[in-house]
């Protein structure tokens, strides 16, 4: 997972203690801060917003994640409105994230999915490094962007792919503070150590914010299996890295995004159709 190239680089200094400011305008501040660095939406900077006040917007990142999805969603239903077939409009639903968010996330799972194949830790990192793609890389991205257009075609039904969609966007990003608490960085540059550690308050608050949106846009029982099942892909991505990199890079976390919400459309799929 790489920075927005239009975005400032974040401060290595950022950190836990950045973190408890509860101010409406600290709030709207780190939207501003999440949005620029999560998306390619066009935002106005001031002088006073840098991106080393992530440390504190990882509170926000669920909400984030709401209208990525929605755009998404926005884009299906009307292409399914216009009598397009559920496969096609899910494809056109995965794009639309995609074109939304940069590619940001599927950037990092393609680097890590080809990292995986060196020989150390030290040579892994390395290659997650390359701009260039390889097969590991394309294969990741292939079956990512597959299993998540398979789901939403099984799920069809707009108003269900709506929710499914603001729900796997929402819960997949709360699961990135979540393992930075989790994990220690792998490498002395790059997102994992100049990003700031996310307090442990402000990923509490990202885990509640994620929860309770499943629990009540989807009802408990598809909630609670999205939320166990976007658990377990973050988790299993999380201990990949720990066995081949010893810790997190922005890669990582990338990797663990697209996991998490191919994980609950999967879960949606097989629970709300």
């Amino acid at each position: 997972m790489s920075f927005n190239p239009d975005s400032p680089p974040p401060s290595p200094d950022a950190g836990p203690g950045d973190v408890q400011d509860n101010t409406p305008a600290a709030w709207l501040d780190d939207l501003r801060v999440a949005a620029i660095f999560f998306t390619r939406v066009p935002i106005q900077r001031d002088g006073a917003l840098e991106l080393g006040n992530l440390a504190r917007a990882w509170r926000v990142v669920p909400a984030i994640g709401v209208p990525i999805g929605l755009a998404g969603a926005i884009v299906y239903s009307l292409a399914y409105g216009l009598g397009l077939p559920a496969l096609a409009a899910a494809i056109l639903a995965v794009l639309t994230t995609a074109l939304v968010t940069g590619a940001l996330h599927e950037d990092g799972l393609g680097d890590f999915a080809d990292g995986s194949g060196g020989d150390s830790a030290e040579r892994r990192i390395e290659i997650m490094r390359d701009s260039r793609i390889g097969a590991f890389g394309t294969l990741a991205l292939i079956f990512s962007v597959g299993l998540r257009v398979a789901a939403l075609a099984a799920i069809a039904k707009p108003m269900a792919v709506i929710l499914a969609l603001i729900v796997a966007h929402a819960v997949s990003r709360a699961a990135i503070p979540v393992a930075m608490d989790r994990m220690t960085p792998a490498a002395p540059l790059g997102l994992g150590a100049g990003a700031g550690a996310p307090d442990r308050t402000s990923v509490v608050i990202a885990a509640i914010t994620a929860g309770a949106l499943a629990l009540i846009l989807l009802g408990v029982g598809p909630g609670v299996a999205a939320l166990i099942a976007a658990g377990l892909a973050a988790f299993a991505m999380a201990a990949a890295a720990e066995r081949l990199l010893g810790g997190f890079t922005g890669d990582v976390l990338g990797a663990v995004q697209q996991a998490a919400e191919a994980a609950v459309l999967l879960a949606c799929a097989a629970t709300l159709v």
